[in-house]
């Protein structure tokens, strides 16, 4: 069964780098070299996204 949820601690590093871990890193297809979205609302925190994601969207959406 494949899992569909994870929850885990990462720590900044000195430079504010973060690492994802394996779980996420595998629940989600990322690759070393990946671009990853950064979206930030001082309310209500960060989501990371797959930047290929937007890509599909955007294609999807020109597309029509």
């Amino acid at each position: 069964m494949e899992k569909k949820t994870y929850i885990g601690i990462s720590k900044v590093g000195e430079k504010g780098q973060i690492v994802i871990p394996k779980d996420v890193r595998d629940m989600f297809d990322i690759k070393p070299g990946d671009s990853i979205v950064v979206l930030c609302d001082k309310n209500k925190g960060i989501a990371l996204v797959k930047a290929d994601f937007f890509e599909s969207v955007t294609s999807s959406l020109l597309d029509k």
